[in-house]
């Protein structure tokens, strides 16, 4: 039977189950992406489950989002984090290396194989004709040990593409065209797998670009074949010994489909304050904006900022205007530097920053309130800017450098200017020097583990309650972001590693009180929420699940869920369960208490079972949709409680 390449990839490295949508199977996984954000809380999830070295081919922890040291947090965690690789066994990028993906897209990643980050951008990698997907920390760290990740089979969405992008479009505008389509929930249970005629005429980078943003989209990931491309951009990374090729059979076939002529596409936007609000530039031309931002994981690559340096080029950018210019690599800096292109970027206004994940995380470079932010970064949800009242477009480069020049929203088609036509240089900057390789074994067992006062141990969790009444604190509309459960930024990210701190900021963009009332209901035992659709979309962090559940949440009652913040969910011990009867939803509200006995025989029965609402006679039938194996996880209240019971019986 002729195989996409998807299917090539899962059945290569298939340890469980059966390559059929919806069903649960399991992944051995080759490579691990951590990154500071997520990964102090998997170092220490390593920690305690005694793990001693990683039995992946190679996993790595890049320091990335916590880069600015406004006080000693996170320059105390990145000590802890050298210190855990070193004795782990993981390659460590230190601060100012880079954004995650794109630099390991340039020195680790390999076609054929499988890599999970607890990044939910780790998809972009997928343009190198890997596996890439984004998982929980917890996940990660199992993976870490040498376990399989499990995941619902996804349905394969074979996405042709046709023609070659006129000028001033570019890969970014690809990528919004298939959110205009489709939006935030179009590729929920889906890898998307790109292939036709087009791919031709895109680089490796743009690939990176297209396959990033398929987070936003909801895919598990995002498919590129390994083709030559592929092999030009390893060979001048000094790695084509890593290349294979890795293409679709001759007859191969998918179980969606869908087509985009590269040659039709114009600029296209993201209005605020979601990725699928997308319109043609030229619908919002003449929107005034204070700030124009250029870099970030989704548009990492050499031309992404070479083609904004030659627009803005003896030029000057209009008076107010923050211009912004975020390298994402060490080598990408180096080499713009060599070819002049920082210095038309300097000379036109831009303000540089440091090589990292920075404005895109709300690391700094937060707009000014009541004004339009321009941004090429993934994302635009409301709050993640660093702003809470944000006002964040997403655009390809070329807009973003079209509108700097002009002080308001450009069709950059509009100006009176050649299209510059950019290469990479032939013979790219290779820079190792902030890439520390893993320690041998025996010298990784003489390092201890660097702990500073902002560190704080995992709580111990109980297991799944028989019978709970647990009061609605919150009632919360359609696609909730993990940004809004719990916002990243620079007040809150360097208590990562600190679980009782952190909460103190879980929903606050959505309810201020949460927090009291949340700690209340802990000497109740609990409480419960309610979502709407897509609940949990976006960023893979899960303090996002892990801060709510140290305050007391047990149940998340949903229309649907997002697929990486639904897995956290089940990772500690909150019950993620659905309307049966969509209408019910409607029916609740916040202050209702829910009742639910007999839950966990209920759990080992039947996947559909009803909850009371106290008080008022309304029976609500809700259902689960958990592995075997996941309910033995939530009957234990989560994995890592399901972990140690493995391994005691295991002695």
């Amino acid at each position: 039977m002729p195989l996409n390449i998807t299917q090539k990839l899962i059945q290569s490295h298939l340890v469980s189950g059966e390559m059929e949508p919806g069903s649960e199977i399991g992944l051995k996984i080759d490579q691990t992406l951590t990154q500071d954000a997520t990964g102090t809380m998997v170092m220490l999830e390593l920690e305690a489950m005694g793990v001693k070295r990683a039995q992946t081919e190679a996993s790595a922890q890049y320091v990335d989002h916590n880069v600015i040291q406004v006080d000693n947090k996170n320059a105390d965690d990145h000590l802890f984090l050298q210190s855990a690789t070193r004795r782990f066994g993981l390659y460590y990028s230190q601060p100012g290396n880079g954004v995650s993906h794109p630099v390991h897209m340039q020195r680790l990643a390999k076609p054929g194989k499988t890599l999970l980050g607890s990044d939910s951008h780790t998809c972009a990698n997928g343009c190198m004709g890997m596996l890439a997907m984004g998982a929980g920390g917890l996940d990660v760290a199992l993976a870490i040990a040498g376990e399989p990740v499990y995941i619902k089979m996804p349905k394969v969405w074979g996405v042709k593409l046709t023609g070659e992008l006129p000028d001033w479009v570019s890969a970014k505008d690809v990528i919004l065209e298939m959110l205009r389509r489709f939006d935030v929930k179009g590729g929920v249970g889906k890898i998307i797998e790109y292939y036709g005629p087009g791919l031709k005429s895109l680089s490796a980078m743009d690939r990176h670009v297209i396959a990033n943003m398929g987070a936003e989209l909801g895919a598990t990931t995002s498919v590129f074949p390994s083709d030559e491309e592929v092999r030009h951009f390893l060979k001048q990374q000094g790695r084509e010994e890593d290349w294979i090729e890795l293409v679709a059979d001759e007859g191969a076939t998918y179980d969606l489909y869908e087509e985009i002529n590269l040659s039709e596409l114009e600029p296209l936007i993201a209005k605020p304050s979601s990725p699928g609000n997308v319109v043609p530039v030229s619908e919002v031309a003449g929107t005034p904006i204070y700030q124009s931002y250029v870099g970030s994981s989704a548009n990492p690559g050499f031309r992404d900022f070479a083609v904004v340096a030659q627009i803005v080029d003896g030029k000057k950018i209009k008076e107010g205007i923050s211009f912004d210019i975020n390298p994402t690599s060490r080598q990408l800096l180096t080499d713009l530097v060599k070819e002049g292109y920082i210095a038309s970027l300097l000379q036109a206004g831009a303000r540089l920053h440091q090589a990292g994940c920075n404005g895109c995380i709300g690391m700094g470079q937060a707009p000014a309130t009541g004004r339009n932010s321009l941004r090429t970064t993934p994302r635009n949800f409301r709050g993640r800017s660093g702003t809470l009242e944000d006002s964040v477009f997403l655009c390809s480069p070329e807009t973003a450098a079209a509108s700097a020049l002009t002080g308001v929203l450009t069709d950059p088609r509009t100006l009176d200017l050649p299209y510059p036509k950019v290469s990479d240089p032939e013979h790219p900057t290779i820079d190792t020097k902030l890439l520390a390789e893993p320690l041998s074994f025996e010298e990784a067992q003489k390092v201890e583990l660097y702990k500073g006062p902002n560190i704080a141990l995992i709580p111990e969790m109980d297991e799944l309650h028989d019978s709970m009444e647990l009061p609605i604190l919150l009632k919360m509309g359609d696609n909730i972001s993990t940004d809004e459960i719990l916002a990243g930024g620079a007040r809150v990210l360097p208590y990562r590693s600190n679980l009782p701190e952190i909460s103190k900021f879980a929903f606050e963009i959505i309810d201020r009180t949460y927090y009291a009332r949340a700690m209340a209901s802990t000497a109740t035992g609990g409480h419960a929420i309610v979502g709407g659709s897509n609940y949990g979309q976006g960023s893979s962090r899960e303090h996002a699940a892990l801060a709510p559940r140290y305050l007391g949440l047990r149940v998340a009652l949903a229309k649907d869920f997002a697929r990486i913040h639904w897995q956290n969910l089940v990772n500690f011990g909150i019950l993620p369960l659905t309307f049966v009867n969509p209408e019910d939803y409607d029916s609740l509200e916040q202050g209702d208490v829910l009742q639910l006995t007999n839950l966990r025989e209920a759990m080992r029965t039947v996947n559909e079972f009803s909850i009371s609402v106290k008080g008022k006679d309304k029976q609500i039938l809700v259902q689960h949709t958990l592995s075997e194996r996941q309910i033995e996880v939530m009957l234990a209240g989560g994995m890592i409680n399901w972990a140690k019971g493995k391994q005691a019986q295991m002695q």
